[in-house]
């Protein structure tokens, strides 16, 4: 009798997923200690309070790759969720939501762009067998 395992190569997710940790971590602990101190035009509240959902946020997703077995649909859950922070972004540097300055939508789109950067690595890493 010959038995056959599936034997996953979680590499690529499993760092793409610690790299979201590591990274919206420290996009949290800068946007609490430094983020009110910068002309960004954006409500000192509002940095605060995206400043504590990212280093909470970068914890769950380093734990998520940091785990023996990796959950791939939790890490969907986690794309779906940076793609839809990527929409945020864009239309909070653009919409005219707040009076944001030129650095502000700067920031805003960078870090966009990298969570872009982030999602095609989740999902390569996704489609990986």
């Amino acid at each position: 009798m010959t038995t056959t395992v599936e034997v996953r190569d979680d590499r690529l997710l499993r760092f793409a997923c610690t790299l979201d940790g590591i990274a919206s971590g420290g996009l949290g602990v800068l946007a609490l200690l430094v983020g009110p101190l910068l002309d960004l035009g954006l409500p000192r509240g509002l940095l605060l309070g995206v400043g504590a959902f990212l280093v909470v946020y970068g914890i769950a997703v380093y734990v998520i790759g940091t785990r023996p077995r990796i959950s791939r649909p939790l890490v969907r859950v986690v794309v779906i969720g940076n793609l839809l922070w990527v929409v945020d972004s864009a239309l909070t540097a653009l919409a005219g939501w707040f009076p944001i300055t030129v650095l502000g939508q700067v920031v805003v789109l960078v870090q966009a762009a990298a969570v872009v950067g982030i999602v095609v690595l989740q999902i390569a890493g996704l489609r990986r067998r």
